[in-house]
């Protein structure tokens, strides 16, 4: 299908998180924080965020994507290569009356994900059913090792890679989305890890689903220093780090939050996983956000540069570093 383009620049989803919570994991007052809840940036949510979309099915308003109701429509646990497979049979036999099934990209699973929720990582009130917490399939293999595929745990919202041949839980999407970027990933892989001919796979290198945007993706400003510290830090210290550059230029300078860094990902590169010419600099292993996590309050979502992971960090840990980013004025 023809290239969907954005006329404008597609801004990260919010992330949903709510409070504010110091170094230890308390509550705390969300004003001069800094944090992700502070400012809540990316494109807000709108009221309702659901709604039906015909007999078992569920529509998000926010990505214009279409889920089925059951969030374990496939039963049981599979192989990467079987879940593909699964998918495929749904479209020959116009499942829930459609033929446009797939299995989701990362980016389409992550845009599911509250981070302001926990045990399940979805945002409040959703209407699905048989929701488990575990890791999800998606059709982005890891540039890193292509024997691996990118999935998603729904217990705290979490993005690692498993071998495709590990066991893992699968929910269709179908529809298409104006504000979910692709992920850049544009070739297809065996389980094995080998490059093979996209055409019939079902993975993201064959759909490449999601905007492509002929100018800036997201509209943001990142300073292209990437050891703008010049060690590693605590997440405190990332904090106070932005915030001195904030008062000492002049610009609404902050750290970003964990879908901003993610959209920073291309799926098609490795160390770092940025897309080819970028501008950044002293690129290191892995980066904090200001998007605290629900699951464990003293912690706090971390993107993996290298590898192109969501993971978490233990705040009072000097065990990252931090990229700073403002809206363009």
């Amino acid at each position: 299908m023809p290239p969907i383009l954005a006329d404008a620049p597609a801004p990260p989803l919010e992330t949903g998180l709510e409070t504010c919570h110091d170094t230890l994991g308390d509550p705390i007052d969300c004003e001069g924080s800094g944090q992700d809840a502070e400012t809540k940036p990316g494109l807000p949510w709108p009221e309702p965020r659901f709604t039906e979309a015909g007999d078992g099915l569920v529509r998000d308003e926010l990505t214009g994507l279409i889920w089925p109701r059951s969030a374990n429509p496939l039963d049981f646990p599979m192989s990467w290569a079987d879940a593909l497979e699964r998918v495929r049979q749904w479209n020959d036999s116009t499942h829930l009356g459609r033929d446009d099934w797939r299995l989701p990209n990362r980016r389409e699973l992550r845009s599911l994900v509250s981070h302001g929720a926990r045990k399940p990582a979805l945002p409040g009130g959703h209407p699905f059913e048989n929701v488990f917490l575990g890791w999800h399939w998606t059709s982005t293999t890891s540039a890193m090792s292509p024997e691996y595929a990118w999935n998603v745990h729904l217990e705290g919202g979490r993005m690692f890679y498993s071998r495709k041949t590990e066991d893992r839980l699968a929910w269709p999407v179908a529809g298409e989305s104006r504000v979910l970027p692709r992920t850049g990933q544009t070739e297809c892989f065996d389980p094995e890890g080998n490059v093979i001919a996209c055409i019939g796979t079902g993975q993201d290198g064959e759909l490449r689903r999601g905007v492509e945007v002929l100018d800036q993706l997201t509209g943001l400003v990142w300073k292209t220093n990437a050891d703008m510290a010049g060690s590693l830090l605590s997440w405190e210290q990332a904090l106070e780090a932005v915030a001195m550059l904030r008062t000492q230029s002049g610009l609404p300078w902050r750290l970003p939050t964990i879908n901003e860094l993610e959209s920073l990902v291309d799926a098609s590169s490795h160390s770092p996983a940025l897309p080819e010419k970028h501008p950044f600099f002293g690129v290191g292993e892995a980066y904090w956000s200001s998007t605290t996590s629900f699951f464990e309050t003293d912690w706090a979502y971390v993107l993996y540069m290298h590898k192109g992971a969501v993971g978490v960090g233990h705040k009072p840990r000097p065990e990252f570093t931090c990229l700073a980013v403002r809206y363009n004025l």
